[in-house]
Order: structure tokens, then sequence, then C-alpha cells
């Protein structure tokens, strides 16, 4: 790896310099985001002690999540990427100060929050995706991402137990002031490292509503985001209710950040494990095995929940994510590549697939609302996990009739991130 960077570097040294500057910058948004993102829903819970006020933060930050790519996908036609990047970052930035500044009123203030923290999701990941794709080359584009893997995963692994055990040996709300505050310096020096990127110009005309329409001509394509649709159904609900459950069950939030410390640590060790064995040829029987992992993991936790049944989940978990998303993601970009002038329209078709994806995760968390507003908690709950929770498996049944054909030696457009802050 170190030889490649070094042989890279001779030949292209402004190229190198933006390639570790994009890294930098990368694991600053990692460390933010795994130190406070976990406990967010956590904090807003402890003020309000309700469920639809959680929900409500949710929802409007995957709304104003596919609105931002949205409107990031047609800025970055016209404008450099360097400036989107900053955009998202300074909202999340935004977002932190203002939780911060409000305090004991942050439940009050819940959809707005989501609406930022929404906003600088968009921007920030569009822009980083893009970003990736134009400093890179084809011989380090792998580096690169090995690498911001490592940085995400070792993140993932220690930014939740470093916040937990602040928390837990902090009076009051003190613990939360300090992490978001230290997230709120690492987004600052993000911005500041932003502006040793060379920019670039940027041309071409944002067609986000012909790819739309592609799906009507390209089955695959409109197969893929079908099944974008119904992993947002489940990552919708489960992506803050199992924090929230964990929460619940043990009154603690280092507890909550050694959960969440061990499913990212035994999510990398399956990352490399199904990086490694699962070829195109098993990917779909993959994706097959990953979503009845997921679905069955819900029963474990459903009727009867404890600390001790949460850590059988999240080894559950933690293996079968890897194993859906590695071939899941591997057949996402396939299918692009093969599609109408995926070179030039990449931005958009990456746009369409988040806004597929927004909206499954939107439609569940409504759903959610309108079910907890209507019916018993305690009944409606459960049945709505296990409906929501078979999203995964659902994927298999759009992905077993997509056929890719021979495949060609392409540039890939984007790789994908492996370790996802967001859903578990």
């Amino acid at each position: 790896m170190f030889q490649q960077i070094n042989k890279y570097y001779q030949k292209h040294k402004i190229e190198n310099r933006d390639l570790i500057i994009l890294l930098l910058i990368g694991g600053l948004y990692s460390g933010g985001i795994f130190l406070s993102n976990t406990f967010v829903n956590v904090y807003i819970w402890k003020q309000s002690g309700e469920l639809i006020t959680i929900a409500n933060y949710n929802l409007a930050s995957y709304i104003f999540q596919a609105l931002a790519f949205v409107w990031a996908g047609k800025l970055s036609k016209a404008i450099d990427r360097i400036l989107i990047l900053r955009v998202g970052i300074l909202f999340l930035c935004l977002f932190f100060v203002c939780v911060l500044f409000i305090g004991e009123l942050a439940a009050y203030y819940n959809f707005i929050l989501g609406c930022l923290i929404g906003i600088g999701y968009g921007f920030f990941w569009l822009s980083f995706h893009v970003l990736t794709f134009e400093i890179t080359e084809p011989d380090t584009r792998d580096m690169f991402n090995g690498v911001f893997g490592i940085l995400s995963s070792f993140a993932g692994m220690v930014g939740p137990l470093l916040a937990g055990f602040i928390i837990a040996n902090m009076v009051d709300d003190v613990g939360y002031n300090v992490i978001f505050g230290i997230s709120f310096l690492l987004f600052a020096c993000a911005v500041i490292a932003s502006f040793f990127i060379v920019r670039k110009g940027s041309k071409g005309l944002f067609a986000m509503k012909h790819i739309a329409k592609e799906k009507k001509r390209n089955k695959n394509w409109k197969r893929i985001l079908h099944s974008h649709f119904f992993q947002g159904l489940r990552e919708g609900i489960f992506g803050f209710y199992i924090t929230i459950w964990v929460f619940l069950v043990t009154n603690s939030e280092l507890a909550l950040g050694t959960f969440n410390m061990f499913l990212s640590g035994l999510s990398i060790v399956f990352y490399l494990v199904a990086a490694k064995f699962i070829k195109p040829h098993l990917r779909k029987k993959s994706i097959l095995l990953g979503g009845l992992l997921l679905f069955v993991s819900i029963f474990i936790i459903i009727f009867e929940v404890n600390y001790t049944l949460l850590m059988v989940y999240a080894v559950i978990i933690g293996i079968a994510y890897p194993i859906l998303n590695v071939p899941f993601v591997s057949m996402t970009f396939d299918v692009i590549g093969k599609a109408y002038k995926a070179a030039e329209m990449r931005v958009e078709y990456i746009v369409v697939r988040e806004i597929f994806l927004n909206l499954g995760r939107a439609l569940s968390i409504t759903v959610f609302i309108f079910g907890i507003i209507f019916f018993e908690e305690e009944q409606v709950i459960p049945i709505l996990l296990i409906v929501f929770g078979a999203g995964h498996l659902v994927i298999y049944f759009f992905v077993k009739n997509i056929h890719i054909g021979t495949r060609k030696q392409k540039e890939i457009l984007i790789k994908e991130q492996i370790t996802d802050e967001k859903n578990r």
C-alpha cells in the first residue's frame, strides 16, 4: 500500500496531496459522527420520553437528506464539488452548535434539528462520493477506500465507547455537551482541511428526471431502485429504535457504547471475509442469506429483551450486514455501470438511488408515527418491527432477476463505504 502511495506521489504530487487531505476530511467526519450520532437520539429521548419525538427527528433527517442530495447533485454540475462538501460540513457544525445552544430544548426543536443534520448528510456524501471518483485513480482507488474503511471502522469502534464513558462519568448532561462540542471541533477542522484541496471546475446539465424515467426502459435499474426502497423500509425504524431499546434496557450510555463497539468490531471482520470469499456467482445467494439472518434476528428480541439477548442480536446482524451489503453494493454499481450514459450521469444515478432509499426510510417512520398514535406502543411496535424488518429479505426477490451479462473491464464509478453510521 505504501509503495503504491509513493509511486503515485512521484507522478502526481498535487493529486496525491488532495487524496491524503480527502482521507483526512473523511476521518474527521467519521470521528465526529460516530462520537455523537448514536447519542443524539438518547439525548432527545431523555428530554421528551416520547418515541414520537425521536421519530419526528429521524423523519426530518431522511426527508431533507433526500432533498439535499437533489440540491447538491444539481449544484455539482454548476460549482466546484469542494464547495458542496463545505456546505455539508457547515450544516453539521450548525447542527451541533444548535444542540449545544438550545440544550434542554433540543426535544422541542426536534424537527428543525433533523432538517439540519439531514441537509448536512446529503451535501457531504454527494460531494465526497464525487470527489473520491475525481481525485483517485484506478491504481489508488482501492487503497483510498481501504484506508478510509479502516478509519471509519476504527471510529465506529472507539467513538461510541469513548462517548459512553465520558457521559457516564459526568453529572447531568455535561457529558453530552462535551461530546457534541468535540464533534463540532472535528467538523470545523474538516472545513479547514478542505481549503487545501485544489479546486476544479464543473460543467454539464443535471438530468435527474431523465435517469428516474430510465427505470421504464431498464429493468435492472428498476429492480435495483425497488430493492433500495425496501432496504430503506427496515433502516427507517431500526436506525433509531434499537438504540433507544438498548438504552431503555440498560439505562446506561456506556452499555450502549459497548453494544456499538462490539457490533462495529464484528462487522469489520466479516466485511473482510465477505469481500474475499463472496464471488460474483455467489452474490444472490449471499444476499438471500444475509436477508434471512437479519429477519430472523428480530425474533431474538421481539418477545423478551435483555442485554444478553441484545448482544446476541448484535452478533447476528454484525455477521449478516456484511454478507448482504458487500454483494448488494457491488451489484448496484454493476447495474449503474451498464446503464445509459453512466459515465456522464453518475451523479444523477447516485441521487435517484438515494431518493428511493430515503423514501423507504421516511415511509416506515411515518407508519411508525401513525401506529403509536392510534395503537398501544407495546402492541403495535413488535408488529412494525417484524413487517419492516423483512425489508432486507425482500431485496433478494428483486435482485434475483437482475442479469448483468459479461462484465467488461470498467472503472468503478464510486465505491461505497462499508460502514453505515446511521443504520443498525
